[in-house]
């Protein structure tokens, strides 16, 4: 699970992050003062090669295009999950990637998609993406495409208990080393329910014939043109101010895509 230029090992000390912007200093191929995204941790300045740049789309806000990693996940998950047209979709979990993965989902015609959330704040959020929101307690019925983004095994038993016949669910959680236990029983068989692993460190098959990382990252970046999906960025703090604010920005529950700024 190492991040692109990652330095050191886990737990520490390690240099981590894969979401800056930033503007062209000085360099070949790409002009003084051009806005770019890349893949590289936190830090003010560095070095890196033209083709580790992608350039941020002309009216695409730079605060916003800190987005485009999270949006690229959201992107291969859909493409992972095959969301066609018509389809019921319940995403599980409302954080910045299940929250993404609601918008690219609403945009689909025809499709009644549902943001599944154990904290009713997220419902603000999932309606400004067009989906609908429920308490996992208050979801009824099955569904064509269920998406679990909780990190949460209970909420991928949650999307075996409301698949449809032939449904596909779609893990695109991190577990870490922890196990998560599953009901395979009756419904899962009967059911001929499909398990798929979406992660975003390979494109999807589907896709991959025809899309380069660099392809994918670019259409990420041009996804984020919706100034609705501001909403995922619910606070930015100065590098300098970190150490006495780090703490309150993890424990907070209202904490999606957090900006720091150098």
């Amino acid at each position: 699970m190492r991040a692109p230029h990652m330095s050191g090992t886990f737990p520490f000390p390690v240099k981590y992050g894969y979401s800056s912007v930033g503007q062209v200093e000085e360099g070949e191929g790409l002009e003084k003062g051009t806005t770019v995204f890349c893949l590289f941790p936190h830090q003010s300045h560095y070095l890196v090669r033209a083709e580790d740049l992608v350039v941020v789309p002309a009216g695409l806000p730079a605060d916003r295009a800190v987005l485009a990693a999270n949006m690229e996940t959201a992107l291969n998950i859909c493409w992972d999950a095959q969301i066609g047209i018509g389809n019921r979709v319940a995403v599980f979990g409302c954080g910045v990637v299940g929250l993404a993965v609601g918008y690219l989902a609403s945009q689909v015609p025809g499709v009644e998609c549902t943001l599944v959330d154990l904290d009713a704040s997220r419902s603000e959020p999932a309606e400004r993406m067009g989906a609908a929101f429920c308490h996992p307690d208050q979801l009824r019925g099955e569904f064509d495409i269920l998406i679990n983004a909780s990190g949460s095994g209970q909420a991928l038993a949650q999307c075996v208990d409301h698949a449809g016949l032939e449904a596909r669910i779609v893990e695109a959680s991190w577990y870490g080393e922890r196990s998560v236990t599953l009901p395979l029983g009756g419904a899962f068989h009967s059911r001929r329910l499909r398990l798929i692993s979406s992660q975003v460190g390979h494109v999807s098959p589907l896709q991959r014939p025809r899309w380069t990382y660099a392809r994918r990252l670019y259409k990420a970046l041009e996804l984020l043109g919706d100034d609705r999906l501001d909403v995922l960025i619910s606070g930015e703090t100065a590098f300098d101010d970190l150490p006495q604010d780090y703490g309150r920005i993890l424990t907070d529950p209202s904490t999606l895509c957090h900006r720091i700024r150098y």
